[in-house]
């Protein structure tokens, strides 16, 4: 785990993302951005698509085999479906993120736990509503295989994977530099049905910094 030397106070973005709501922004190349899991236990799905051409995309596969590890820390650099790097985690208080868990979804909410949670909201919808102006020039078969910030999902020895208690505590956060221009979009889920966000959804916060206050040290 490694902290970071940058206060919210000289950011150029805060914003709070409620359980359950979706975000998109741009961040520019060479910008800090920050999520915060304000209460703690709150599994962040997220995405990354190349802001100036959205058919290049954060790779789980790729980011995988480029660090042979399936989680996510300090030092990892997240790569896209053509191996160029998008994002470096630079910092993060939290010490694992998730590579594997994918993201919920009505039909998948209905398979893993009944017929009964169609109904329920879920991290794809919260995707879909984000990209919905044309302007992101995104649509629904660009949902590719996310990251979970601070969900922790093991692997057991046979293989499997499981959804357990998180790991992250409150005020704990991850933070990367963006190593090309990027879309970022989330899905604060609002899982209800496994432990990945302790059965209560809370909110996390987004913060950007430009590059010259990082140089600068603030």
């Amino acid at each position: 785990m490694n902290e970071s030397t940058l206060c919210p106070s000289s950011a150029i973005y805060d914003k709070t993302v409620l359980a359950g709501e979706g975000w998109i922004y741009r961040i520019e190349a060479n910008q800090i951005f920050r999520i915060v899991d304000l209460e703690g236990n709150q599994a962040v799905d997220t995405l990354f698509y190349n802001a100036n051409d959205t058919s290049e995309r954060y790779s789980a596969t790729d980011t995988i085999v480029g660090q042979r590890n399936i989680y996510l820390t300090t030092g990892t650099t997240l790569l896209s479906n053509l191996r160029r790097p998008m994002l470096t985690i630079v910092a993060d208080t939290c010490g694992r993120h998730d590579t594997l868990g994918g993201a919920c979804a009505v039909e998948s909410n209905q398979v893993r736990y009944a017929i009964e949670k169609r109904h329920m909201h879920a991290c794809r919808n919260s995707f879909l509503l984000a990209i919905e102006d044309p302007k992101w020039d995104l649509t629904k078969r660009d949902i590719a295989a996310n990251i979970n910030f601070f969900m922790n999902v093991p692997v057991t020895p046979q293989g499997k994977l499981t959804f357990e208690d998180g790991i992250s505590n409150p005020m704990k956060y991850v933070e990367m530099r963006a190593e090309m221009d990027v879309i970022a979009v989330i899905s604060n889920c609002p899982q209800l049905n496994n432990p990945c966000n302790g059965y209560n959804p809370t909110p996390i916060q987004v913060l950007i910094w430009n590059a010259s206050v990082r140089s600068a040290g603030a």
